[in-house]
């Protein structure tokens, strides 16, 4: 017999969905894991929410910036993120990268030091939508800060930093997000301060607890930030046929030491990448612009349709051709 506490939810998808008692506390639980550090997030919860105009990512008036929501769990599936800050004001999502399990909730932000290939689990309900903001790290601007906080970039550690990583938002960091985000509400105020509030953000997470995967970004001698500027050319030329001795000069490397630093770097040989970089690429196209499927393979550098096809619903469990159904 179904049994359900006297209390109610805050939650219509708890309610809706739970009737045994055990399920019904376990979504008790995924409601908590959403509405964690509600208050401390609650400025930032009312600065997302006018810019996330649509599910999804969106842009703002500073092309670095792009907001991201959903109402729904978003069950675990492949992604891949540019270089960036991702905080997360409410919900939460879970990221998957080799062996590393990270959660990047209410109250965190993930470091994204390098583009790689993960999946990602997302946790959110149409009363406590998932709110977020996603940050380019810029490199340029971050070698100009390290500089000019006098950290030594070539003093990383000699283990290989993480690609990914979470971090819990102090103060700072908020408060920083916080004054990015009232800018772009208003035109004058973003393109006068805009810059130097994205600066503002930088310089907050180099002073976090996630330093130094961004000095290794820019220590031109480290093996790090070499794979970096691999991956930079990779993501620009990635449907042409691949060259790893081209890679490799990009990363002013042997072509035997860039493998082994790639693969260190993000769990991949660079035939892997850029096959899944491929795949991902060709599910945003057949998603956002329509194309055929056959259109899409040869853009994203197939030669063979079938064989794009065999190894897209292998990666994403489903055919290319469904795509435009599951938008």
């Amino acid at each position: 017999m179904p049994i359900r506490p006297e209390s109610r939810s805050n939650c219509r998808f708890i309610d809706q969905f739970c009737e045994d008692a055990a399920v019904y506390l376990f979504c008790e639980i995924f409601f908590m894991f959403l509405t964690r550090h509600r208050d401390e997030n609650a400025t930032l919860v009312s600065l997302i929410k006018p810019l996330a105009t649509q599910l999804g990512f969106v842009h703002t008036l500073m092309p670095e910036v792009r907001v991201v929501s959903a109402c729904n769990a978003v069950a675990r599936m492949p992604q891949i993120y540019e270089p960036s800050l991702m905080v997360i004001a409410q919900g939460s999502k879970v990221a998957y990268l080799g062996p590393r399990t990270m959660e990047y909730g209410a109250g965190h932000y993930l470091v994204q030091a390098l583009s790689v290939p993960f999946e990602c689990e997302t946790f959110a309900c149409d009363e406590i939508p998932l709110l977020g903001v996603a940050i380019s790290i810029d490199r340029a601007v971050l070698g100009e800060l390290v500089l000019a906080m006098g950290l030594d970039p070539e003093r990383s550690v000699a283990q290989t930093p993480e690609s990914m990583t979470s971090a819990v938002l102090d103060d700072d960091m908020r408060q920083s997000v916080e004054r990015l985000l009232r800018c772009l509400h208003d035109p004058l105020e973003c393109r006068i301060m805009g810059r130097a509030r994205l600066r503002e953000v930088l310089f907050a997470a180099l002073r976090g607890p996630q330093a130094s995967v961004l000095r290794a970004l820019v220590e031109q001698q480290g093996q790090f930030a070499r794979v970096a500027a691999s991956l930079n050319h990779l993501h620009e030329h990635f449907a042409e046929p691949l060259n790893v001795e081209t890679l490799a000069r990009c990363a002013n490397m042997s072509a035997s030491t860039f493998h082994e630093h790639f693969k260190r770097s993000t769990l991949l040989s660079p035939v892997q990448y850029l096959k899944r970089l491929r795949l991902l690429r060709a599910q945003q196209l057949l998603l956002s612009e329509g194309l055929g499927v056959a259109q899409v393979a040869d853009r994203v550098g197939y030669q063979s349709t079938s064989q794009f096809s065999r190894e897209y619903k292998r990666y994403f469990e489903r055919s290319p051709g469904c795509e435009s159904s599951v938008c």
